[in-house]
């Protein structure tokens, strides 16, 4: 038995997300503010059985919702006040029915899941307007008609719910009936739910308790290298505390019994030795007299105070193995935090496992931000041995499981993991209607083919996760592109700085195979290409798909992601010809998602000669094009795009066309080169710099046109 499905409404920007949960292990990944932590923090307001102790207000509804409270002051016909709701939904097999009985729909149910709302919800709403209203009108008397009346709260139905939330809300529970719901989790038009009233049996929040137990281990675990004060723990302390809490279950451990009478008769004799004095002047003041008890210092070993006293027990580290050691405060932060999440997930795993008969079958924690703290070996170390130690203690493995989920922005966290326990959560809307759609990778991998979702894995593990945490994602298709898109985002688009973009190498060859990851994420994407012309299969005399000029009759693209995505043209003269629209695939209705390829394209060609219009075969020759005058410069004769004869425009083409394409020029050490040079003389491409901004447009940030062009150009 395992929870496979969370569908959390109107809870912060969770205005309606339905979260599939392995039942193992899931990772939740996607840019910053996008829900990731909400639904740990969702769980522990709907599920925690110690609910009174999480912090939770108004401000909690999703804000896409408070309009509806207005439209139902003013009585708007259908109107209602916002709910906020969890359905769980729960893999059943057959022997565990009988702990969800409680839940079944109807004597005719056959299935394996089985669901329950949780909500949070108006006791009575048209109370609740009334109240208001007799609220709103003591207040307005109270005002008075004086010269500068005062407004006094609460002025609206919104500003009496928030301030008295708690009161004007209550938990409902109401048992699902898979049956009425499609295979989003979504319920049919018309469904209600039967609610579980007390008179009905086992409360709803009773049945929601032994079912499932809900941890959460958050990012800020304050450990510090500091010896005290303010709220750093040290790792001392936590120690103590499981050791304290996990004591009842090692009270017949025999060998600790032993080891510490022996501690403890060496210790007696310690402090025999140290007190001797004392107690020897104590005697000569008249004590202890004929009747009264003599006076002996002996120890108290006791394995809870030895470890629950702060000065008791101090972890140290072993230098060697002649006894040489140090305190914790002498080791760094990371394995501090790598030992202490270990520590508090088996104490709140250790405590499930305590709870005897009442032990729910399912304990899920949430491990907010692992990495914290951690370099990237101790990162790996984490994921992959959590989840082992913790299943090595089950007593009872087939009854009862464990579920872990981890909210992480560290690509070496999911360089680990397989990609099918991915859930990308998606940002979407603006405003009061942000909200967020979480995808399920094991169902991306259901749907393409194998050797295309194999690759894709693979390639994403070898170079770039971070695409999973990006604000957009920037794919360019050679290593010069890679190293100088940095520079040519300073020099084009500078506001871009202040996003988070991914940028991905990959090749012409290849870059159609990730259309369907890109299109399945929905991030904003620009795929910088080559236009890689060939002769075509009418080449003449020439063979096909052989290298040639795009200006070339008949001449096609070898890019298979100009001839296969965007823009889906084959012949380089109908690519030449290709507008902004047929290069772009539009955003979707919360404008995420846009897709646009940038390619070069024709530019004029002036430089001693009658000028002609020429397009660039890669990105080495479309820069020499947009920056020709400065490229013939003698100084720049390292970057090998220099053509040491004059030639007329035409002939200067074709021979920058043959340089770049010879054997003897390396496209790196063209990088390289153009690196040391001062930024400022050369200008960006004008394809790529097109392209930039409108990356900047789709993402919302403004392009400083400072600078822009101020390189020699053509």
């Amino acid at each position: 038995m395992h929870l496979s499905k969370i569908r959390i409404t109107n809870f912060r920007r969770l205005a309606d997300a339905v979260i599939d949960l392995d039942s193992d292990i899931s990772i939740f990944v996607g840019a910053n503010n996008s829900g990731k932590t909400s639904v740990a923090h969702a769980m522990q307001f709907f599920v925690r059985s110690d609910r009174d102790r999480v912090s939770f207000s108004f401000h909690d509804i999703s804000a896409c919702r408070w309009k509806d409270i207005d439209d139902f002051q003013a009585g708007e016909e259908g109107a209602n006040l916002p709910v906020m709701s969890a359905d769980l939904w729960f893999d059943v097999e057959q022997d565990n029915l009988h702990r969800v009985i409680d839940l079944l729909p109807h004597l005719e149910w056959e299935g394996s899941k089985v669901g329950i709302r949780i909500a949070f919800a108006p006791r009575n709403q048209d109370d609740t307007l009334t109240r208001f209203n007799a609220r709103h009108a003591i207040a307005q008397e109270a005002a008075g008609d004086g010269e500068e009346p005062y407004d006094i709260p609460p002025r609206s139905l919104r500003e009496f719910i928030e301030k008295e939330f708690r009161k004007e809300y209550e938990f409902k529970y109401f048992a699902l009936d898979k049956a009425q719901f499609n295979d989003n989790f979504h319920p049919n038009d018309g469904y209600k739910p039967q609610e579980l009233l007390r008179d009905q049996g086992r409360v709803g929040n009773d049945i929601v308790n032994s079912l499932i137990k809900v941890d959460f281990l958050g990012a800020q675990r304050h450990l510090s290298d500091s010896e005290g004060g303010g709220r750093a723990e040290e790792l001392s302390r936590h120690l103590s505390r499981y050791y304290r809490r996990n004591l009842a279950r090692h009270e017949d451990d025999y060998n600790a019994i032993k080891a510490l009478e022996e501690s403890e008769t060496r210790l007696n004799m310690h402090l025999k030795q140290v007190f001797a004095d004392t107690l020897s002047r104590l005697a000569q003041l008249g004590y202890p007299g004929l009747t009264n008890p003599r006076l002996t210092i002996k120890s108290a070993l006791n394995p809870a105070t030895v470890m629950a006293s702060q000065d008791g027990a101090h972890v140290h580290y072993e230098l060697n193995n002649e006894g040489l050691t140090l305190p914790e405060k002498y080791n760094g932060l990371g394995f501090k935090n790598l030992i202490y999440m270990f520590v508090e997930l088996l104490d709140l795993h250790e405590q499930w496992r305590a709870s005897e008969e009442k032990r729910p079958p399912i304990h899920l924690l949430f491990v907010e931000e692992p990495e914290a703290h951690l370099h990237a070996q101790l990162q790996q170390v984490f994921v992959n041995k959590i989840l082992e130690t913790l299943r090595a203690g089950d007593d009872v493995p087939n009854v009862f499981r464990t579920q872990l989920a981890l909210t992480t922005h560290s690509p070496h966290i999911l360089y680990e993991c397989n990609f099918r326990h991915v859930r990308y959560f998606r940002r979407g809307g603006i405003g009061v209607e942000q909200n967020s759609n979480v995808l399920d990778l094991s169902k991306f991998y259901q749907d393409i083919e194998d050797p295309s979702h194999n690759f894709l894995e693979r390639y994403l593990k070898l170079t770039h996760c971070d695409l999973f945490f990006a604000d957009a994602a920037v794919l360019v298709e050679g290593t010069v592109e890679r190293l100088l898109m940095p520079l040519m985002i300073e020099r084009a688009a500078p506001r871009l700085r202040s996003c988070y973009l991914s940028v991905l190498e990959i090749n012409g060859a290849y870059a159609h195979k990730f259309r369907p990851l890109i299109e399945f994420l929905g991030i904003t994407t620009l795929v910088v290409a080559d236009l890689d012309s060939v002769h075509g299969p009418n080449a003449g005399g020439n063979r096909p798909n052989s290298t040639c000029l795009p200006e070339t009759p008949d001449a096609i693209t070898s890019n298979q992601m100009l001839a296969q995505w965007l823009p889906h043209k084959n012949r380089i003269d109908e690519l030449l010809e290709a507008n902004d629209v047929d290069k772009t695939i539009p955003a979707d209705c919360f404008e995420l998602g846009a897709i646009r390829v940038a390619y070069p394209g024709t530019v004029d060609l002036e430089l001693g000669g009658e000028p002609i219009r020429r397009a660039g075969r890669t990105f080495e020759v479309a820069f020499a094009f947009d920056n020709l005058k400065w490229t013939q410069e003698e100084i720049n004769n390292d970057l090998k795009l220099r053509v040491r004869e004059a030639l007329p425009p035409a002939g200067l083409a074709q021979r920058l066309h043959d340089k770049v394409h010879g054997s003897d020029f390396k496209k790196t050490d063209f990088a390289l080169a153009l690196l040391t040079k001062d930024p400022n003389a050369w200008r960006v491409p004008r394809y790529i710099d097109d392209g930039l901004q409108w990356l900047a447009d789709e993402l919302g940030v403004a392009v400083d046109d400072g600078g822009r062009h101020e390189g020699d150009g053509t």
